[in-house]
This record gives structure tokens, sequence and C-alpha cells, in this order.
């Protein structure tokens, strides 16, 4: 019976919570888990920009997560951020930092990928998963909302209204009043309007929250009698009946109600209850499933190698109609020149061969825009494009080099010198001049290694000759190299060196 212990870090809005799961046979149970209200989006200003305070708040957080995380192996833990380092500018600088205090890389995942792993989660908890549902994770800069049946989804979305940023907004410094709750149900509901329609065309079974907002709410609702179980319509207009009679958020004396909850509850009510209007419910059932749990499924998936990126790259494939044959001859020759830099990376998991096989697979499918600088065309949809499994640096990833496949280098010359990039690029971009005939010939009788910086090719005696095309097209990288900086020398063996 397997039995190990992976963790996720869900680095949120409102709180950075840290979940230790321990795998027995296919299912994760509960081990540990650690919550810090950290308030990561109280601290973001107009102009997107996260103060100091917040910043620290968070280091210090995650400076504790790093102690749980001790003899903890890298692929066993996955840390994912959320909305309010989606939209903050100065996030770059900060995950740096960030990093550097968990000890482990932090992913920025976009809007619907964070509805993904929601309802990854939700769905492993509920008694009944095969029913249609409609799941709602307030959060505290977004709230997502997933359709789904069994453990597939069937719609995501991703809307930018929290409990963080509604109570910042609309009950400043804890005043409770009619206009402020109206103004942010009329806000939520304003937000709503965009995706209603469509959720209630698709329909669903039952209704279910998830996270914190939803888990406060159905508290508050049953000990202060207000519901007899869940989030009922009745309930939460008795709650707002109740809070508009204290007036200040200071004044607020529920049953149910936790300290670190108080301050964002007025925003979670408000958009619940905008919720419940505009999906014209009755009754919603919580879940203790929620994010950071899809994130130890999700990283369950990848243990037994069901990783849902190759899920998506095939999709892509099929979608953008791409030449599947020639994909797999670039991949095949890319991963071997991988293989003669990296020796490591020759392991069919190996992270950098993974990332580079994807690139090879969809460096073409810009092709279906337009042909003229379809690299182009191909990063953009990469970095843009909704790609379950894969977080926005994986995208951004994966958008540098295709980008970088063909053309000049000097696009991506801001690269750091020292990524690992620069090595998946040389490599896609030699496979992509060998296999420019589309031939299915296999992989070529080439090699390659490191000079430095630099890197020196070596063709078979005879071969090249024959390829006068080919030949040319090499003899121009070495150019291209040299606009950035570095090396790239030719040779034919045993040593001939190719004039260019």
């Amino acid at each position: 019976m397997m039995q190990e212990l992976i963790a996720a870090i869900d680095l949120g809005s409102n709180s950075f919570r840290l979940q230790v799961g321990r795998i027995v046979n296919d299912q994760i149970y509960p081990l540990d888990g650690l919550k810090e209200a950290v308030r990561l989006a109280a601290g973001l200003s107009a102009d997107k920009l996260l103060d100091v305070a917040a910043q620290q708040r968070g280091l210090i957080a995650l400076q504790r997560f790093n102690e749980r995380l001790r003899g903890f192996p890298p692929d066993a833990v996955r840390a994912v951020a959320t909305n309010t380092l989606r939209v903050a500018k100065n996030s770059p600088a900060f995950l740096v930092r960030a990093e550097a205090a968990l000890g482990v890389p932090i992913e920025v995942i976009a809007g619907r990928e964070e509805a993904r792993l929601i309802y990854v989660g939700v769905a492993h908890t509920l008694p009944d998963p095969h029913r249609q549902q409609l799941v709602v994770d307030i959060g505290g800069g977004s709230t997502e909302f997933i359709i789904g049946k069994s453990f597939e989804p069937i719609r995501l979305e991703s809307l930018y209204m929290g409990c963080v940023s509604f109570s910042l907004q609309y009950f400043p410094r804890g005043r409770i009043d009619k206009r402020g709750l109206r103004e942010a149900e009329l806000a939520a509901q304003h937000e709503l309007q965009a995706i209603a329609h469509s959720y209630r065309e698709t329909g669903w079974e039952v209704a279910v929250g998830s996270s914190g907002s939803a888990k406060a709410l159905v508290e508050i609702l049953v000990q202060n009698g207000f519901s007899e179980s869940g989030i009922t319509r009745d309930g939460l207009e008795r709650l707002k009946a109740a809070m508009l009679r204290a007036g200040s958020i200071d004044r607020v004396d529920l049953a149910g109600l936790k300290g670190d909850r108080l301050p964002v509850l007025l925003g979670g009510l408000s958009i619940m209850s905008a919720v419940f209007k505009e999906f014209d419910l009755e009754h919603m059932v919580f879940s203790e499933g929620a994010l950071r749990l899809g994130v130890l499924y999700d990283l369950l998936g990848r243990y037994h190698h069901h990783d849902l990126r190759d899920a998506t790259v095939n999709a892509f494939v099929t979608r953008y109609r791409t030449d599947r044959k020639q994909g797999a001859s670039v991949a095949d020759t890319a991963s071997h020149l991988l293989a003669r830099l990296v020796p490591e990376a020759a392991e069919s998991d190996h992270p950098d061969r993974r990332f580079l096989r994807w690139a090879a697979m969809l460096h073409e499918i810009g092709v279906s825009v337009a042909h003229s600088s379809y690299h182009k065309h191909s990063a953009y949809i990469l970095a843009n494009a909704d790609m379950p499994g894969f977080s926005r640096m994986d995208q951004g990833r994966l958008a540098r080099i295709v980008l970088a496949h063909r053309g000049k280098l000097e696009r991506v010359a801001a690269i750091d010198p020292e990524s690992r990039d620069w090595l998946l690029i040389v490599c896609l971009r030699l496979a992509v001049i060998v296999h420019r005939a589309r031939d299915g010939r296999g992989i070529p009788p080439i090699d390659i290694e490191r000079d430095g910086r630099g890197f020196v090719v070596t063709a078979r005696d005879g071969w090249l000759q024959k390829l006068p095309l080919t030949a040319a097209a090499l003899e121009e990288e070495q150019r291209q190299w040299l606009s950035v900086g570095r090396s790239l020398v030719l040779r034919m063996s045993p040593g001939r060196a190719l004039v260019a």
C-alpha cells in the first residue's frame, strides 16, 4: 500500500494556507493544516501595488510554512497564488522574496485554472459527485463559479470580486448601513449578470459553497437559528437584518463568528446574497473541499503520470489542427539534443524535457491564425489562452520558448542569461531547422555540447553536404546566437568546421 506525504500551499487574497495530505493508494487523507490570515488584498492600492505591510505579513507566514515543509522532496510540494498576485503590478518582485521564504516555487494561476482546481477539491468531498452541481467559492479577491458533474467541470468562470475587496470598498471602517449593503449587492449582481443566464441554462441539481466565506456563513446561520442547515435565502436576509441592527462591525455579537473572519464578513455576505438572487437559489450546502485539496489531487495525478497538462497539449494540437507527426519529429530530436546537454533530461519525466516536448508539439499552433510570423501568434495563444493544468508562469515559459523557436533571438534577449530556457531554445531551434523538409526522417545524425555560454553542434561527415538548405539555415543560426552574446559553432565530424 502506497503511503506518501504531499503538500499544497494556497496563497489566497485573504488567507495563506498549507495543507499536508497522506496518500493511501489513490486517495488523499488530510493530515495537517496551517492557516495565516494575511489579508493580502487589503494591501493592494488603487494603482494595483502591494504595500510593504501586506508583503511582510505574507513573508512571515511563508517562513512558518517553510519549517513545516522541511524534509519534503521538491516534487511533493506545490504552491499556487491567486487573484491578488495575479493583478498586483509588483508581484514579480514579491514572488522572488516569497519563494526564498517558502523554499519552493510559487505558481500564479489564472482564474479559470483556480476554478478548475477548486472543483477538483470539492468533487472529492461530495457524497454523490455524479450529480450536476454548481460550486461557488468566494475568495478574498475573486469568486469562482463552476458547474460540474462527476469529476469533470462543465463551466468555469472567475469574477473579480471578493470578500476582502468588497469589505474595504463598501464598508469602510466597519460601518454597516442599508446603503452599503445595497451598493455591494448591486455591484456583485452586475458582475454576475455576465454569466448568470448561461449558467442557469446549463443547470444544476445542487448548489455547493466552498472556502472560508461559505463556511463562516453556514456556522453563523446554523448556530444563531437563522437556518436549519447550510445557507438559505431566508437565513441570509435574517443575518443582514442582524448586522444592520448592530450598525458597526465592532458591535456584531453572533454565535459562530470567529475573530479572523469578522473584518471580511460583510463583503462575503453581500456577494453570497447576490449569488442567491441572480442564480435564484433557495439553499446551498457546504463542502470542505477547496483550492488546496484540488491542488493535492492534481499533484497526485502528476505522481501517477496522469498529468492534465499532457491532455491540454493534446487538445490544443487537435483544436488548432497542427501537424501532429511533424510536432512529434521535432519533439524527438529536440529531446535527444537536450539529453546531450543535460544527461538527466533523458528521463521521460524530467521537467525540462516535458516542457520542451510540449513546446515542440505546440510551436505551430499560430499557423491557424496566419502563416506569416506564425511563431508570434503561437506565443500569444500560449500566453493568453485558458490552458487547464498550466500556471501563468508555465504558460509564460512555453510562450517564450515557442516565440524563440525561429527568427530573431533578440526578441528573447531579456531572458536571464543563466536560465535553463536557453538550453531548451537551442534544442528546439535546431530541431525545427533539421525537420524543415517535414519528411519524417527521424532523429538526424547531429550532436550538441556546451562551450561556456555557447554551444558546439557536430554533424556527421557527409550528411549535411546533401542538405544545402539545412546547411544554410544552420550557418545563419550562428549569427543569431552571436546577436545575444553566445556562440554556436558548427563542426563536421571528425572535427572539420563549417564556414559561416
